[in-house]
């Protein structure tokens, strides 16, 4: 999964008082997945990806019950490709979307939402290279222009890279009924 993707939003979220999970297939509490850094730099078509960190999960996947939770956060990156064949996530997105608890997925995490065939006349963004994937998908593609932006429809936040996390958390927020006063 990519880095920022997936370590941001958790501790965002932690730091707003949230309890967050974070899980992965055939992994336990305790084990790590290993992260890469998507950087846009200039002279590149796409981006570059990097090592990044071993992000460590505190929650065993096999002992995850959806009907327990009040949203879901779906990070970007290649683990995307692979989470989309695992048909307890696709459950636990249609479990979401029935249940209209907040969906919030960014980059290539919007993998995991065509696969379980949840997009048709949703608005959705996603990181460029997705618009096909989208709009096959059923969605109605919403340009991320500038790519620091993410977007609403109902109960589903989308969000282009890791540059939208000041937009995507709000969003997130909000649909949480979560504010911060000073």
């Amino acid at each position: 999964m990519e880095d920022y993707e997936v370590m941001v939003p958790f501790h965002a979220l932690r730091a707003l008082g949230c309890h967050v999970d974070a899980v992965c297939p055939n992994k336990r509490s305790g084990d790590t997945c290993p992260t890469a850094v998507h950087d846009f730099e200039v002279g590149y078509q796409h981006f570059t990806e990097k090592p990044g960190h071993d992000f460590v999960l505190n929650a065993t996947f096999d002992s995850v019950d959806a009907s327990g939770y009040g949203a879901v956060v779906i990070p970007g990156g290649r683990a995307a490709e692979y989470l989309a064949l695992n048909e307890t996530i696709i459950s636990w997105v249609k479990h979401f979307v029935e249940s209209n608890k907040p969906i919030a997925a960014i980059s290539y995490g919007q993998q995991i939402l065509v696969a379980a065939n949840v997009l048709k006349g949703r608005k959705v963004t996603a990181y460029p290279a997705m618009k096909l994937n989208m709009e096959l998908a059923g969605a109605t593609w919403i340009e991320p222009n500038p790519i620091t932006l993410s977007f609403s429809d109902g109960n589903l936040i989308t969000a282009a890279s890791w540059l939208s996390h000041p937009h995507f958390i709000f969003h997130l927020m909000a649909l949480l009924g979560i504010s911060v006063s000073f």
